[in-house]
């Protein structure tokens, strides 16, 4: 039969089954997905920056985008959550595959606000001596250089610096946005390998230190790509179960009060052990990115070999996504499994705060200190996704957005300490500080006690509210072993007080750089939203009481 015969076979056997006419443009609303929009345009602004615009400028060309991109996308979050779209006019944009609710704009406007802060760090460029006669930031002068080679030298000596971690900032921050507010499953796993892959950049670029921070790039890789996997596999069991990658279809399935149930559909929907395996795979996946124990490995010597800013925004902004996308999963997704999941998050909870505090104990290293506090806090912040209420989604959004900030500042901090070798970040080498530099020494002081959750702290406010809602919700036996794990945290938060403090200081020790306007801006805010939070919680408290309340 001849090719023209075959072609007008198809036309014939098409048309007559179902006009190509009928197909139908998607509809997406733009104005509901402006925050992210915003972002990724700024990103690709700052790509077409890197290769068009000469090297001299591009710091500050880079910069400038930046910093009005976050802005510009943090009011638009503002906009939508005035026009009401957190509350009443909640609902599923993208042909249902983001959420536009309270949860999803109060954990979007948070992460932009965080990664506003951060990037002020990601700019600082006075703490570093001048090399020939330029001034340097954290990040190496040509990434694709061997450490230690020529081609490093001569790209050290030529003043050179990597301006690409400001759209690798971008894109990741995009994909943050879409993580907690994404409503099927293949939109969350694009939004994790968005976000994932810029980070993976990010942590090999310490301009000190340049092998510790590759090796710290490559496990958090390898180990990110693991977890990458079982999310993957985890999301392909749960589509096998219910048919359908919509987050509301599959609350449905595992409820049983979907429609239209097909034969295909109701075999599957009986294979209970799809359903139980596919959660478990998702949901490991997510406590991988929030650092939860047994997930927690690569925590420590990510956050202790990536340069100081990209830790204290990856310890910030990632908690922040991963905890938004794993309370959308369990409530919204899993409800109907409550009674499976509760008891394996008990232990998972209990295990990570016991396990953080007591190990940070044993820390000598001020990065590998803050990292295990991390995990601490994760466990103290699952204690509020355990309460399955109303209020532990807000005491989660309040404490997420607490401990965010002091994170930021205290990671702030620490780039401000240093010695011939760059950052000091030995605890002996921390010995006197106080008395050398008073105020960097007390502002560090007030994050470490916001961390320890002592009263008038925002940490204290997040503690109470997630562990008041834990209580409420029958888990009472988790809020015991929380305030346990905080009396052991406490102890090395106050010990570094008093190494800073009551220590006599040593003359060969470090030095206190003065930052730029930009770092100082960034710890200041960090102490601000500590104070207003600890003395005044309830205008926020109200306000993520209000942003509570998932759309289905």
């Amino acid at each position: 039969m001849s090719a023209t015969a075959v072609h007008s076979l198809w036309t014939t056997a098409a048309t007559a089954a179902d006009p190509i006419s009928k197909i139908d443009a998607p509809k997406i609303e733009y104005g509901q997905l402006s925050p992210t929009l915003i972002v990724i345009g700024a990103a690709v602004i700052g790509i077409l920056i890197e290769a068009l615009v000469p090297r001299r400028s591009r710091y500050y060309a880079q910069m400038f985008v930046s910093a009005v991109a976050l802005v510009a996308a943090f009011a638009a979050v503002v906009a939508l959550a005035v026009g009401g779209y957190g509350t009443t006019k909640a609902g599923i944009a993208a042909m249902g595959a983001i959420a536009v609710d309270g949860p999803a704009l109060f954990l979007q406007g948070t992460i932009l606000l965080t990664s506003l802060v951060a990037l002020f760090t990601f700019a600082e460029r006075r703490l570093d001596p001048q090399a020939h006669g330029n001034r340097v930031d954290s990040f190496a002068a040509q990434a694709a250089s061997v450490p230690g080679s020529e081609s490093e030298q001569k790209a050290v000596k030529a003043g050179f610096t990597t301006t690409e971690v400001f759209p690798l900032l971008l894109f990741a921050v995009a994909g943050m946005l879409v993580f907690p507010a994404a409503n099927d499953l293949l939109t969350l796993f694009v939004a994790l390998e968005v976000f994932s892959l810029p980070l993976y950049l990010l942590c090999a670029l310490a301009r000190r230190k340049r092998l510790m921070s590759q090796e710290s790039a490559v496990k958090y890789f390898l180990l990110g790509a693991f977890a990458s996997a079982f999310t993957l596999f985890g999301i392909a069991l749960l589509y096998g179960y219910a048919g359908s990658m919509s987050y509301g279809t599959i609350a449905q399935v595992v409820d049983g009060t979907v429609q239209n149930v097909t034969p295909a559909l109701a075999d599957t929907m009986g294979n209970d052990a799809l359903l139980l395996v596919g959660s478990a795979l998702i949901v490991m996946g997510l406590l991988f990115k929030v650092g939860a124990v047994p997930f927690h490995m690569w925590t420590p010597d990510v956050y202790q070999g990536a340069p100081t800013p990209v830790t204290g925004f990856m310890a910030a902004a990632t908690k922040v996504a991963a905890f938004g996308a794993l309370l959308r999963i369990l409530y919204v997704v899993l409800p109907g499994l409550r009674w499976d999941w509760r008891p394996v998050m008990w232990a998972v909870a209990i295990v990570t705060m016991l396990a953080g505090a007591i190990v940070a104990i044993t820390q000598t290293d001020i990065k590998r200190l803050l990292a295990y506090s991390s995990i601490a806090h994760a466990g103290f912040i699952l204690a509020g996704v355990i309460a399955t209420t109303p209020d532990g989604i807000s005491s989660v959004l309040f404490y997420l957005a607490a401990y965010s900030f002091v994170t930021i500042g205290a990671f702030a901090v620490v780039t401000l300490v240093r010695d011939a070798g760059g950052e000091a970040t030995h605890l002996s080498k921390w010995a006197g500080l106080g008395r050398r530099s008073p105020l960097v020494a007390a502002v560090f002081a007030v994050f470490l006690l916001a961390f320890a959750g002592i009263p008038l702290t925002s940490g204290f406010s997040g503690k109470f509210a997630v562990f008041k809602a834990a209580a409420e919700g029958g888990a009472v036996p988790l809020v015991v072993v929380g305030v346990i794990s905080s009396a052991i945290a406490a102890f090395f938060y106050i010990r570094v007080i008093v190494l800073m403090f009551f220590s006599e200081p040593r003359p060969e020790g470090p030095t206190v750089a003065v930052p730029s306007p930009l770092t100082m801006t960034a710890i200041g805010v960090g102490v601000a939203v500590t104070v207003v939070l600890g003395v005044a919680p309830q205008y926020f408290l109200d306000l993520a009481g209000q942003a509570g309340v998932f759309v289905r």
